[in-house]
């Protein structure tokens, strides 16, 4: 049995009015002894924030408001133990890696982090002595079927996908899909960005890189399933023909639960009194049947961009982060059609020079991406 930590692990949140942070939130509440909140920074939502205030009472809260600047207060002036980066896209780039640099463990929520600027952030953590714990259910998965296990024997990574709520659209179909279909995923709960990513699977695709970065394989060596059920989250597959997988129900708040609680694993919230349903994921559900299908490269071409940026390495994963941010945007915002994402991914990716991958680069990248993929929807939209 483990044994009860002699003080609570101090948590600043960094996007704490979103989908993550909320969840996160709710495991910290549901653990008073063994967490105690101490920076909370928020988007807009500043009605939410309030609540978590008064509830939390932390030290520090920020808003949108206060920019990179409030991030940054948060993940280092509230002096916590763990930094739960749970922000979109590049924002928080700055306040993660000075955590890191301090030496503070970081739980990583945010694909773009690792994606646009991972060597940065993992040489910074492997100079301070902090870790880069993953909170993705799938690297979560990996990150579990991992521990005690040599890096040498690993054969390759497998990470799940659900195949999102267009598994079985035809491309002719997604081309006009509205933001009421992408956004009606079949299995998680997520915020709008993350949802319409799994929609055109350009999620699975930056997982493929954060998997890579995270775990020190290379792109050839981290696959992808389609697990509609959304159990199996993920495989390691080791050089004597052996499997190991992590499965439970598609919630968060397990993922989270394990960055925050790592190196312990925290007390269910609920007594398990069927497993069997346990594995079946929803109370309802009574067998166990686990599908698993190959994804279609060309239905889904954001998965092909996705390896295509890894294998370039440097800037082009930070291009490619960057540019699916934007046009995402303006697909939610009606500017453009679902099949255009890709697209603009796409000559994004063309059109911005790839560089090594320092954080001065990153930045210009990013920055040089948005800037490309406006021009290119400003030309589509003219025409």
């Amino acid at each position: 049995m483990s044994s009860t930590p002699a003080q609570r692990k101090r948590v600043a949140i960094l996007g704490s009015t979103g989908s993550v942070g909320t969840q996160a939130l709710d495991v910290i509440g549901s653990h008073p002894d063994r967490f105690e909140v101490v920076g909370l920074a928020a988007g807009r939502n500043v009605d939410l924030l309030r609540e978590q205030v008064t509830r939390f009472k932390p030290r520090i809260a920020t808003t949108a408001s206060d920019g990179p600047e409030g991030l940054r207060r948060v993940a280092l002036e509230s002096d916590p133990d763990i930094v739960l980066a749970a922000t979109d896209g590049a924002i928080a780039f700055d306040a993660v890696h000075a955590a890191l640099e301090r030496g503070t463990d970081v739980a990583v929520a945010n694909k773009e982090l690792i994606v646009a600027a991972g060597e940065v952030m993992l040489a910074a953590a492997a100079h301070s002595g902090s870790r880069l714990l993953p909170v993705d259910s799938e690297h979560s998965a990996l990150f579990q079927c991992l521990v005690g296990e040599d890096p040498a024997r690993v054969a390759a990574l497998v990470v799940t996908a659900s195949g999102g709520p267009f598994r079985t659209t035809s491309a002719a179909e997604m081309e006009q899909a509205t933001l009421e279909s992408a956004l009606a995923h079949p299995t998680w709960r997520m915020g709008t960005k993350n949802t319409i990513d799994s929609a055109t699977m350009m999620n699975k695709g930056l997982e493929v890189i954060e998997a890579s970065r995270l775990f020190g394989q290379p792109g050839e060596r981290v696959l992808i399933a389609v697990h509609p059920q959304s159990i199996a989250h993920g495989f390691v597959l080791f050089t004597d023909g052996s499997v190991k997988g992590q499965l439970c129900a598609p919630d968060m708040r397990i993922p989270i639960g394990y960055a925050l609680g790592y190196p312990d694993r925290l007390g269910a919230p609920i007594a398990i009194s069927d497993p069997l349903r346990t594995l079946g994921g929803k109370p309802e559900v009574s067998d166990l049947r686990y599908d698993f299908e190959r994804p279609d490269f060309e239905r889904f071409p954001c998965l092909r961009l996705a390896y295509q940026a890894l294998a370039e390495g440097g800037t082009a994963p930070a291009v490619l982060s960057a540019a699916n941010e934007v046009a995402v945007r303006s697909f939610v915002e009606g500017r453009v059609r679902f099949g255009a994402i890709a697209r603009i991914i796409e000559t994004t990716l063309e059109r911005v020079a790839h560089r090594d991958a320092t954080l001065a680069h990153i930045r210009e990248a990013d920055s040089d991406a948005r800037i490309a993929a406006a021009e290119y929807i400003e030309d589509i939209r003219c025409c």
